[in-house]
């Protein structure tokens, strides 16, 4: 509830309301979450995250399995490198990815199970 005329909220359960308040991050944690959220919201990137989660893998790989060019792939890959989703590294002259950290395979298996219940 607010209060008159922009005054402060007033709460029908206050006690309550001020603990659930400690469950509200940081605004630069919330954007974080936001940004990183927006990313796997994306069903490209979600198959590309499912593969990395078995195997690291090369571009063209990756390309071939989700059904992209490897063009479009690099591009979708510099943006999951940026947001710390994916990390690669080289094996002679080839590059592979795989999955930054075990966070981002389970932020997509809780979401895949929570789509399936």
């Amino acid at each position: 509830m607010r209060g008159q005329g922009g005054a402060a909220p007033v709460f029908a359960h206050r006690h309550a309301a001020e603990d659930a308040r400690k469950a509200i991050h940081r605004p630069e944690v919330l954007r974080g979450l936001g940004e990183t959220f927006r990313m796997l919201g994306d069903e490209t990137r979600l198959k590309i995250c499912l593969v990395l989660a078995r195997q690291e893998l090369c571009v063209g790989d990756i390309a071939g399995l989700v059904g992209l060019s490897e063009s479009a792939v690099s591009h979708q890959l510099r943006l999951m490198k940026a947001m710390r989703i994916v990390r690669y590294r080289r094996e002679g002259r080839m590059t592979l990815y795989m999955l930054d950290d075990a966070h981002i395979e389970d932020l997509i298996r809780l979401g895949a199970r929570h789509v399936a219940e």
